[in-house]
């Protein structure tokens, strides 16, 4: 199993940075049996108003990959939405690992969640950003900020970080984004190699 190098370069520097891979590709094998730990992040589920709006994020906008879409009802043998307990429906999608990395978008119809507002909220204390790497950024940009409810943060723009070696830089291309729901996303795409 391969996964994107620049997704362990986010989680190295401890920021909402990322990496995409249109000029340069960069992919790492996975991390040797001797040095595997016991946990994988498998998903980061997003509950959301209007699933149907987050598809047209996800799905449309940036092609993520449905792998799973379900109506889950509380009682499993409930007939319907009206004479279940609870009942939501749950979408998960991939990028392009269909175990690790997965987004799951969650709305629930019964009971109905209060809503919360999320503006103003990106980068603070106690919340997420989910970041994408793209292999075309300026199209994914565009896709995603025409989705009803998505307000756009910071447009693209260069930016370097330290290269792994301390020696150089990597250049980026950096733009954020709230999504339909308020959760702050960051598309990135990778401009220089990574060393």
């Amino acid at each position: 199993m391969r996964v994107r190098f620049a997704a362990i370069l986010a989680a190295w520097l401890g920021l909402g940075l990322g990496l995409g891979l249109a000029t340069a590709t960069a992919l790492a094998d996975t991390v040797p049996e001797d040095e595997r730990v016991g946990i994988d992040l498998r998903r980061t589920t997003l509950v959301v108003r209007d699933i149907e709006r987050s598809l047209e994020f996800y799905r449309d906008a940036l092609g993520m990959v449905p792998i799973y879409d379900n109506l889950i009802l509380t009682p499993r043998d409930a007939a319907g939405v009206e004479d279940a307990e609870r009942a939501l429906r749950l979408v998960m999608l991939r990028a392009n690992d269909d175990y690790i990395g997965v987004v799951g978008l969650l709305q629930y119809f019964k009971p109905r969640k209060e809503t919360v507002d999320l503006t103003d909220t990106s980068f603070m204390e106690g919340t997420a950003v989910l970041l994408f790497n793209v292999d075309d950024l300026s199209g994914a940009f565009a896709r995603a900020s025409q989705v009803e409810g998505v307000v756009v943060l910071d447009e693209p723009m260069p930016v370097s970080y330290p290269s792994y070696d301390g020696e150089g830089v990597i250049e980026v291309i950096v733009s954020t984004l709230q999504d339909p729901d308020g959760f702050t996303i960051e598309l990135n795409q990778l401009q220089s190699e990574l060393r």
